[in-house]
């Protein structure tokens, strides 16, 4: 198996001032890679750099402002000389209940975050390096794109969109940009407090692998995404959810092979 091996390469992530952006930036950086982080403000941007060890660099961009994004980029080539891996991670959840129940405000800033985002960092990173050079760009998606679940299907709506835009991408851009994304459980994470913070537990009990996800388990997914040793992998969503998907394990426990 390749080596994962990142020098040389420079990653932007965006939304990576805590949570799952922040470890992939660290990991990223741990293999070798310079790392730009993203964050709304240069405050919490500049805070995230400073937990990173290795080349790094906090730049002020909300995702879904085009000049603060272009401005990254360009900050990213002057400083770093390249851009190639682009981590689409910033995310927001502000629809909380029914889909007939959330209004048009909560629904623009869904998507325009979890969607349109990465669409504008995709085609700003293309047209500025990875067109001519290469790269690769991985999106964070959810495994509630994949399926149903209660209150949460604006949110879940745009992931799934995510997930086929994916899909859509990975032609579009071949053969020099790979386009992959993934796809985590319930993960502790800010965003994802509502999810697992009153009844971690019990979601422990019933996760096949025993305990709710790490930003960490996410960032080795994304690390490899990014490398060499993903090299003929692309328009695929790696799910990495301790087995969430499966079901209630504690359902399946409790039996023995000689039972």
């Amino acid at each position: 198996m390749t080596t994962i091996d990142l020098s040389g390469r420079t990653a932007i992530v965006t939304g990576a001032s805590r949570g799952i952006g922040l470890a992939a930036a660290q990991a990223i950086a741990a293999a070798g890679g310079n790392v730009v982080l993203t964050s709304r403000s240069q405050d919490s941007a500049d805070a995230a750099a400073a937990q990173v060890d290795g080349n790094a660099l906090g730049v002020a961009a909300h995702a879904v402002d085009e000049d603060a994004a272009r401005r990254c980029i360009d900050l990213t080539l002057e400083k770093f000389g390249s851009v190639d891996i682009l981590v689409n991670n910033a995310g927001t959840n502000p629809a909380y209940g029914p889909v007939i129940g959330q209004d048009h405000a909560r629904f623009s800033k869904t998507f325009d975050v979890n969607l349109w985002a990465p669409i504008l960092w995709t085609s700003l990173a293309t047209g500025a390096w990875m067109g001519e050079h290469g790269g690769s760009v991985i999106n964070t998606a959810s495994i509630g794109g994949l399926g149903f679940e209660a209150n949460l299907g604006l949110y879940n709506a745009s992931k799934a969109a995510l997930i086929h835009l994916t899909k859509q991408m990975a032609l579009e851009l071949s053969p020099k940009i790979r386009v992959n994304s993934v796809a985590p459980g319930v993960v502790r994470t800010r965003l994802a407090a509502a999810l697992w913070q009153e009844h971690e537990n019990l979601l422990n009990e019933q996760t096949p692998l025993n305990r709710i996800g790490e930003p960490e388990d996410i960032a080795s997914a994304i690390v490899f995404l990014a490398s060499d040793a993903a090299s003929w992998m692309t328009g695929e969503t790696m799910v990495i959810d301790g087995g969430q998907r499966l079901g209630d394990a504690t359902m399946f426990r409790g039996g023995s092979a000689d039972a």
